[in-house]
């Protein structure tokens, strides 16, 4: 049985393959939804970075949005710069229902954590509103956790953490300060499942890191002994 689930699966892909071909989003290439040749040329965030929320900047210390902030999260980082073929995929994954998207990104959020390790033994996704779930039908966090969890071999719980207030978009905030209102106590865990565990937050993109601490808020209330966030894009 563990041989033939692969197999399996590689012949489910082909087929699906070869009835709806995958089309570069970067060159338009047949054969991935990102080229190899393309992902060559997408924007990473590199160091310096921000110790705290992961933007680069020009030295290891926090950044000035940083200092005079008690954060909870333990740090985020990011894989790129929220622009290019980036955005336009996780626009599409987001907006266009193109859950398919989900295994590509979830592939490079994959080689990343193996080239740079972070702590976290639960893969927990940042959780969207039931309003908001009813309307898109689904959530890509949870998508993107859910394929990378198999990749790395890491349990995903995504029953335990919960948003109990519906708010504006991130994207629609002006500042950073607004951005953190808005998800003020926005998050809950519904029990303590997740206490004395190590959580690695996965989420799409991060703008200023509020959603992604006030999830480390609420897991580490209810008994979390560490959180670091991971994202595939971020603002810059």
């Amino acid at each position: 049985m563990v041989t033939v689930l692969p197999q399996a699966a590689k012949f489910k892909r082909a087929a699906l393959d070869l009835l709806f071909p995958r089309w570069c989003l970067g060159c338009g290439k047949e054969g991935d939804f990102i080229c190899r040749p393309c992902r060559e040329h997408l924007v990473r965030v590199r160091p310096p970075l921000c110790p705290q929320c992961g933007k680069p900047q020009p030295s290891d210390t926090l950044c000035s949005a940083c200092l005079n902030w008690p954060a909870t999260i333990d740090g985020i980082r990011s894989l790129f710069q929220f622009e290019g073929v980036i955005r336009e995929t996780v626009l599409q994954l987001k907006y266009k229902n193109l859950r398919a998207l989900s295994e590509t990104l979830a592939e490079l959020l994959g080689d990343y954590l193996i080239a740079n390790p972070l702590l976290g033994e639960v893969l927990v996704p940042v959780p969207i509103h039931q309003k908001r779930l009813r309307e898109r039908g689904y959530n890509q966090s949870r998508l993107l956790a859910r394929k990378l969890g198999k990749l790395v071999n890491l349990p995903v719980v995504d029953n335990a953490l919960s948003r109990q207030r519906h708010a504006l978009p991130q994207t629609q905030t002006k500042t950073v300060a607004e951005r953190r209102n808005n998800v003020a106590d926005a998050f809950t865990c519904r029990d303590q499942s997740l206490k004395g565990r190590q959580i690695l937050l996965i989420d799409d993109v991060a703008t200023s890191g509020a959603t992604l601490n006030a999830c480390a808020a609420a897991l580490k209330a209810a008994g979390a002994t560490s959180v670091w966030g991971l994202t595939l894009a971020r603002e810059i």
